[in-house]
């Protein structure tokens, strides 16, 4: 057979004349097996190309997410802090008859939030907005809707469009000023009666634009939504209107969008673009759109395309052995490129290409090399900065007064009334600082039972020199339970309550009487007064915690709270009352030699 082969290759060229011999042998055994060979290099390299493009697009639209996403959360954090806060709402929901509540009031509002606008850049107004008449309005932090501009809108129509809103969180473009954004977030109290609300006027640049300016390979981005509404983009004329896409993560809108695209100025229309478009759902209901341009991607592969039509025309001018070495050699190294950007794909950023050639395709690996450091590099950067912002926020919720502060003003004070040999306020002085060690460390939440009772007494004293001679203070402590740990203030605001609703200064004979007893392995802590009583309705609605009042509902909900969240069901909180006679209230939890800790839910 082969001997019949090669009778038909010598006299099929026999024939021929030397170069026509050259030209066969470079046809058939050169030129044709290196065409086909090529074609499919091509391919592959077109499609590696094309795959590792796609899945560096895909990841850097996922990591600008993140960003977007993690901004996002930390300003909306700050707004529902501050709309969440007890003391802000019950401020807020309270009728005022004294210009010194409302001035105790505004002081409150001004001192807690002021530090609180500053947390994040780019905040460049702060406000708090209420509808409560016998609350003024001090120009700085605390407002009230009038017929006035706010944002190129009218205040009042914003607030009341506001109240009819269902999102108690709402983001928004400054209509007219794309350098501005605009977040509001109800303030509700219990009730679910609406209050007022949080004004945070953004700047854009600050919030969006080292995002959103300068995109990966002149494209396009967008955050939306999700009513589909324009909140950011590159091209910032486009902000505030509706982009419409053919198909979008959420199915039903997709639906909607399709079967009738709204042709109107205020609508983005890119159902009909030939550009890639990439969409990413944000954690926060929100989406980000990416428009890449394809010309980008062309020019690549009209790029590589040439260099490997170039690379193919000089190997067939060389023998077939050097051009098979090579193509293997090309193909090789693509096949590892692609294999490493799997990896970098699935997160592996320390995937590295070993490199030796300075060819073209060394160039794209020393680039895929770069590329993945600084992938890693921005991942490790942006984690840490998560990490710092969540440790930021804790210690700005934990202390926002400064204990150090109070501790060096008290001794000052005490320095001062020392010097005028002032007995009676250098004692007042050291009940201030008694009070605040306990009140002000934020580090302990658990402390021995005595020293809550040394608490109650800086708390008694200080209103006994307010109140000279008209409360008679009984102690009824039993030693063997002050070494028990207990939770801090739990005693001092029910003795509190005494004053600001047992109305003790007015009675004749008034009495607080305050008793420690162990029992087993049970503590009972009681506060007894022949203050005013509690009425029964009163009574029954602060037991079944629907109590809506002044003030925080008698501190009771507070306290039943942090005992449940260190004993359980084990600890209990009992209030009895005579209306007109006396009140007691009782705690009882368990007998604890060590610091007992959060009981975790089941």
């Amino acid at each position: 057979m082969r001997l019949r082969l090669d009778k038909w290759i010598l006299g099929f060229t026999r024939r021929l004349s030397l170069r026509g011999k050259i030209v066969v042998l470079y046809v058939l055994i050169l030129l044709l097996p290196t065409l086909v060979f090529s074609s499919g290099a091509v391919y592959l390299v077109i499609r590696s190309f094309h795959h590792s493009y796609m899945n560096t697009a895909e990841e850097a639209v996922r990591q600008t997410a993140q960003i977007v996403d993690f901004s996002k959360k930390s300003y909306d954090l700050l707004a529902v802090r501050t709309a969440t806060d007890g003391e802000l709402i019950a401020r807020l929901g309270r009728e005022y008859a004294d210009m010194t509540e409302i001035v105790d009031t505004v002081n409150y509002v001004d001192r807690t939030f002021q530090i609180t606008s500053k947390y994040l850049p780019g905040i460049t107004d702060f406000r708090i907005y209420h509808t409560n008449g016998t609350l003024v309005q001090d120009g700085q932090l605390l407002w009230r809707p009038e017929a006035r501009m706010l944002s190129g809108m009218d205040e009042s129509a914003w607030y009341e469009q506001s109240k009819r809103s269902p999102n108690p969180l709402f983001w928004s473009s400054v209509p007219g000023n794309p350098n501005q954004s605009i977040l509001t977030r109800k303030i509700i109290d219990n009730t679910g009666e609406l209050l007022g609300r949080v004004y945070i006027l953004l700047n854009y640049d600050t919030v969006f634009g080292e995002l959103l300016d300068h995109p990966f390979n002149d494209g396009s981005l967008y955050i939306v939504d999700d009513s589909r509404r324009v909140l950011a983009a590159t091209n910032r004329a486009e902000i505030g209107k509706r982009l419409q896409l053919k198909v979008w993560p959420d199915d039903n809108v997709s639906t909607k969008q399709t079967a009738a695209p709204d042709k109107s100025s205020d609508v983005l229309d890119l159902t009909g673009t030939k550009e890639m478009l990439m969409t990413q759902p944000l954690s926060s209901h929100w989406t980000l759109v990416a428009l890449m341009r394809t010309k980008h991607l062309d020019n690549q592969n009209r790029t590589i395309l040439i260099v490997i039509v170039g690379i193919v025309t000089f190997f067939l001018l060389l023998s077939l052995s050097l051009m098979t070495t090579i193509v293997r050699n090309i193909v090789r190294r693509i096949r590892k490129l692609g294999t490493r950007m799997g990896d970098l794909s699935r997160g592996e950023f320390e995937a590295v290409v070993r490199y030796s050639e300075n060819d073209e395709l060394g160039e794209l690996e020393n680039r895929f090399n770069s590329m993945s450091e600084r992938l890693g590099k921005l991942v490790e950067d942006i984690t840490k900065a998560g990490l710092a912002e969540k440790e930021q926020a804790f210690k700005a919720l934990q202390a926002q007064i400064n204990p150090h502060f109070i501790y060096n003003s008290l001794g000052l004070l005490r320095w001062r009334a020392m010097d005028a040999d002032d007995r009676e306020q250098i004692q007042i002085i050291d009940a201030l600082t008694t009070f605040y060690r306990i009140t002000l460390n934020n580090q302990i939440s658990v402390i021995r039972i005595w020293d809550e009772l040394e608490h109650v007494k800086a708390y008694l004293e200080i209103c006994q020199f307010r109140y000279p001679g008209r409360v008679r203070v009984e102690w009824d402590i039993d030693e063997g339970a002050i070494e028990s740990y207990t939770i801090k203030t739990v005693l001092q605001p029910i003795v509190e309550n005494c004053y600001l609703h047992g109305a003790i200064t007015r009675r004749p004979g008034a009495l607080i009487r305050i008793a420690v007893t162990r029992q087993a392995d049970t503590i009972r802590m009681s506060v007894y007064d022949n203050g005013q009583g509690i009425p029964a309705d009163v009574l029954r609605d602060v037991e079944r915690g629907t109590h809506v009042g002044k003030g925080s509902g008698f501190g009771t909900p507070n306290i039943k709270e942090r005992l449940a969240l260190y004993f359980g069901s084990d600890a209990a909180l009992a209030i009895e009352s005579e209306p007109g006679a006396w009140t007691r209230v009782s705690i009882t939890f368990p007998a604890c030699s060590a610091e007992p800790a959060i009981r975790r839910e089941s």
